[in-house]
């Protein structure tokens, strides 16, 4: 998966932020709070999303409603995935991103570990 271009980033953050669907106006409304937009703007960037796969849309009257297709982490997880599928030695590029963290994200990253450790093992064992 591509990072996403700022405007792209930042009409995806309203969406995970407010929990709900919400048309091109909505959030051009909050956008506009910071800095000025045109609404062909943002119904052309969120249609772009729609097309990638990161957006559904649904007709409400005569608007779009926009709303994620995956979590923030799950789109954090699938750039870090492309991430580490691109370099030639993914537990090297591992080992220099977990020396670059705060110990309290290493802590959090060995609470995941265990974590999916856990349910592994669960679905090992079967039901």
């Amino acid at each position: 998966m591509r990072r996403l271009g700022e405007l792209e980033a930042e009409i995806m953050e309203r969406l995970w932020g407010w929990g709900r669907p919400a048309t091109a106006r909505d959030v051009l409304a909050d956008l506009n709070k910071t800095r000025p937009l045109a609404y062909s703007t943002v119904k052309t960037v969120a249609d772009i999303l729609h097309r990638k796969g990161v957006l559904r849309r649904a007709k409400n009257g005569r608007a779009w409603v926009y709303e994620p297709t995956l979590t923030r982490q799950e789109y954090t997880a699938a750039l870090m995935q492309d991430a580490l599928g691109s370099n030639p030695d993914p537990a090297g590029a591992l080992m220099s991103f977990v020396e670059q963290m705060s110990t309290a994200d290493v802590d959090a990253l060995r609470s995941a570990l265990r974590s999916a450790n856990l349910r592994s093992a669960k679905r090992r064992a079967g039901p």
